[in-house]
């Protein structure tokens, strides 16, 4: 499914496969042989998302771009099922595994590998070659890698990233009201989402 987002239309060269059950929304540029598979979503709010040549999104992956944080993915990238690419730059022949998550303002930097629900957190760099164990998190610039039982060293580190303020645009410690109040209104924005003919 391609749609129109505030005047923003999805460019797929003929080369490329987006699934029927898929959606591009907004400013989505695939690049050359890029294939979407079945719910896949490319959402472009407010940021653009590119993908360059022989790139797969899995079922179900979601890739969103940002206006401080277009998602950019580099050539030959396979972004796995279930898997949160939103505002990150993924650079060329990237593996992000099943439910790994890329936050906003993150790079994963050449053949790298996040593998099954690993995460690379906000203004996180990964550096070329790195891999990320199932179910690490990667965080800080150059990204260290936390074990999940390791939360409190990862707080100190994190709690500096901004996460609330990178995605937000909220200081930390702003009341949920506020702050989903402010998304209902952003979001709110897709009401006025034009389904485009095939």
């Amino acid at each position: 499914m391609l749609l129109e987002h505030r005047g923003k239309r999805p460019v797929v060269p003929e080369s490329a496969y987006v699934a029927p059950s898929a959606v591009l929304c907004g400013a989505v540029v695939l690049g050359e042989r890029a294939r979407v598979l079945h719910g896949a979503v490319l959402t472009a709010e407010n940021g653009e998302v590119r993908t360059g040549a022989d790139v797969v999104v899995m079922e179900n992956a979601l890739v969103r771009g940002r206006a401080a944080h277009p998602a950019l993915l580099g050539d030959a990238v396979l972004i796995g099922p279930h898997a949160h690419v939103n505002g990150a730059t993924v650079e060329d022949e990237v593996f992000v595994a099943t439910g790994a998550s890329l936050f906003p303002g993150a790079v994963a930097g050449t053949g790298a590998e996040l593998r099954i629900n690993s995460v690379l957190h906000v203004n996180s760099r990964l550096a070329p070659g790195t891999v990320v164990p199932i179910g690490w998190i990667a965080a800080g610039d150059p990204a260290q890698l936390f074990s999940p039982d390791r939360h409190e060293e990862l707080w100190e580190l994190q709690r500096g990233l901004d996460f609330p303020g990178t995605v937000y645009g909220s200081p930390r410690g702003t009341p949920m009201r506020d702050i989903m109040a402010r998304q209902a209104d952003f979001y709110g924005a897709h009401r006025d989402d034009r389904l485009l003919g095939e």
